[in-house]
């Protein structure tokens, strides 16, 4: 199959938000707009071509990324619609790694929201260029100025309004453009058609100020329209948008445009500004990776350039079995051919090669640089994989996902189901990494666990309906962590006779906390050599003895491992090995002062004025904080940070307290030390 597009006609982007903020509404626009549907979908009604999941469609809410392909004014857009719940984040991590750009959309009324500084953080980590579009501006409460100075304070970000609405709420009718100074109405049955005219003479000052404030902003970031500016001289809607493009793919500014999705407004000038701004596979800096041998190397954006391509999500379909999804970054490959999983070291044969439109799929005989597609038929791979040419190995940075928060108990109601069970649940986890499932170590109970209870209620769901398991399941509780506080050096030595074989082991470890969030890490400090097999056995038998603590069976985080000495003999091997670190590294989590930590969650809750107090009393019961309060649309919006453990059944709680006018969203923030009144309750 030829390529269609050249590399500099094709935008990878994705689609994120906060949930509720429009995304997919907006995706179903795109695809009507590009001809790739004849119908708008809607998410109220179920028939959204990008929410094709069961339990996308009964909760009017997206769960899983889904990946589309469309063309305007002849260029390709690969499309990503990503969740906007806090509960399928990895989801949108994922995808932003591997994308070139995103379109971030705001609710006009509740501006920047807690998901939408997660995800612009996730961004941030890999540097894409964003553009915003601040949605629902024919809501009650829309308030364009207030949603850009929220990208300032909350995001930290330097956005340029390159339109302003024409009326706002009910009033709302158009936007105006600043780079043309023109407006722009949509009309038509489903707005398919523009209506270009002179600003009315209403909104001629408010433009011509906001005008104003683009090309100071641009300006900054440009020399030959600083000259212009500075002499007076008429800048052309070219240059402009030439500077304006420029200074976006460097992250210095965020064009920000507007409309409203649901009434068919401002759709077709987001496409515009997706062609205009943001980048291009050949806009982008090479994609830097490591040799298996750990050399910094890189791939250029080429269909010339060797193989490489990124595993980014995994999949089943009932139809074609197992679905692993790539990121195709340099090079071709056609279906048929071997190919080299870089990070397992393993040679893979990819069956089928598929272009996705959500779930439904066209076969392709070739993929080149910058596709995005699914492949049928790898066994090895899983998320986070290297693909790419053997005889010139690349390993891709993969990505570092949340932990889970929050566990339930599940066990298979007949023994038969015990199978079934395992088999869903292996497949369950390997699509979703922030999914895991394990016996309680003390307890012997499954335990399976995820980012919230949203994302478990779809897990449970989808083992039962889609895999027919029946299983009983258990209360939800949170998935406490533990550490240590203090540095301790522990040795063991383990010298024992089994029949004829001795076993001879000696190690001396010291294990300190590493700073809170950071992970585990294991260093070699020996002053004399041994054999790798043994270091390696050690570092192994470290990381897997943290996986349960001392004081609950809680996975430990967050702690630092030196190897300082070994002996071995003739005696020795790696079993031996293995088991003397385990011994030593739970003597040093006994003696390190071991703590136990609890997920803490920012929540943001918005209420009626004469509900404030109740609410705030309220966040105090529950061990939280408030950390500030500002007025909304009329409401106020109440900041807080309370322990997960504390939140179950608020939704309920906060709907009686409010009279059902109330609501929130959270997300996780950080572990803490759990007060002693909740660590009594595990100790004795």
């Amino acid at each position: 199959m030829k390529r269609t597009h050249q590399l500099k006609d094709i935008r990878n982007i994705g689609i994120v938000a906060h949930i509720d903020a429009g995304k997919t509404t907006t995706t179903e626009r795109i695809l009507y707009y590009t001809g790739l549907t004849y119908k708008i979908g809607e998410v109220h009604d179920g028939s959204a071509v990008m929410d094709w999941m069961e339990q996308e469609q009964e909760r009017g809410i997206t769960i899983t990324s889904a990946v589309t392909t469309c063309e305007w004014q002849n260029k390709r857009i690969n499309i990503i619609d990503t969740p906007g719940h806090v509960d399928f984040t990895v989801e949108v991590e994922r995808s932003l790694r591997i994308l070139d750009g995103a379109v971030v959309i705001l609710d006009a009324k509740g501006g920047v929201e807690p998901q939408t500084e997660a995800v612009w953080h996730q961004a941030d980590h890999y540097h894409v260029p964003r553009i915003v579009f601040i949605n629902k501006m024919d809501l009650v409460g829309a308030d364009f100025k207030r949603s850009i100075k929220m990208i300032v304070d909350r995001l930290k970000a330097n956005p340029v309004a390159i339109q302003i609405p024409m009326g706002h709420e009910s009033d709302f009718e158009g936007v105006i453009s600043l780079i043309d100074m023109k407006a722009i109405y949509n009309i038509g049955e489903n707005g398919e058609e523009l209506e270009i005219t002179e600003i009315p003479e209403a909104y001629k000052k408010e433009a011509l100020d906001y005008r104003q404030k683009l090309l100071e902003t641009i300006a900054e970031t440009d020399d030959d329209i600083m000259m212009a500016y500075l002499e007076g001289e008429s800048i052309k809607s070219k240059d402009l948008l030439n500077a304006l493009r420029n200074a976006t793919l460097r992250n210095e500014i965020v064009p920000v445009l507007c409309g409203a999705a649901y009434k068919n407004k401002g759709v077709q000038m987001l496409l515009d500004a997706v062609n205009d701004f943001l980048p291009s596979p050949i806009d982008v800096k090479d994609i830097v990776g490591h040799t298996p041998t750990g050399q910094e190397t890189s791939r250029k954006a080429s269909d010339d350039s060797p193989f490489s391509a990124l595993v980014f999500k995994i999949m089943t379909d009932p139809y074609v079995g197992k679905l692993s999804y790539m990121r195709v970054y340099s090079g071709t490959l056609e279906a048929g051919k071997q190919t080299y999983n870089a990070s397992k070291d393993k040679k893979e044969k990819i069956g089928k090669m598929l272009l996705m439109h959500s779930n439904k799929r066209e076969e392709l005989g070739k993929i080149h640089t910058s596709d995005i597609i699914a492949a049928v038929g790898l066994k090895f791979s899983t998320t986070g994989d290297t693909l790419c040419d053997k005889s010139h190995p690349i390993i891709l940075e993969s990505m570092d996902f949340p932990i889970p928060v929050i566990s339930v108990a599940v066990e298979p109601k007949t023994p038969g189901d015990l199978d079934k069970m395992t088999s869903s649940l292996n497949k369950l986890s390997e699509e979703d990494p922030t999914f895991k499932f394990d016996k309680h170590p003390e307890t012997g109970q499954l335990l399976i666990s995820g980012m919230g209870e949203l994302h478990l209620e779809i897990i449970l769901d989808r083992m039962i309906n889609e895999y027919g398991v029946n299983a009983n399941v258990g209360k939800p509780q949170v998935s406490y962590r533990e550490t240590i506080t203090t540095e301790t050096i522990t040795e063991h030595e383990l010298s024992r006779q089994v029949g004829t074989q001795g076993i001879y082991g000696y190690v001396k470890l010291k294990v300190s906390p590493n700073e809170r969030g950071s992970g585990h890490s294991f260093t070699n400090n020996l002053t004399t050599d041994c054999p790798k097999v043994y270091f390696e056995a050690c570092k192994e038998a470290a990381m897997a003895s943290l996986k349960s603590g001392v004081i609950a069976g809680y996975e430990v985080v967050d702690v630092h491992v030196e190897l300082l000495d070994i002996k071995f003999d003739d005696d020795s091997s790696e079993v031996g090995f293995k088991s003397t670190t385990a011994f030593a590294l739970l003597e040093a989590l006994k003696t390190g002062h071991s703590i136990l930590l609890e997920p803490i969650f920012k929540v943001e809750i918005v209420v009626p004025e004469e509900y404030v107090g109740d609410v705030i009393g309220d966040i105090a019961s529950r061990n939280g904080s408030l950390d500030g309060m500002e007025l909304v649309s009329g409401k106020n919006l109440l900041r807080a940070t309370i322990p997960l453990s504390n939140m179950f059944g608020y939704a309920t709680d906060l709907r009686s307290k409010t009279q059902g006018r109330g609501y929130y969203s959270m997300i996780f923030d950080h572990f803490s030390q759990v007060p002693q009144s909740v660590l009594d309750k595990f100790i004795y």
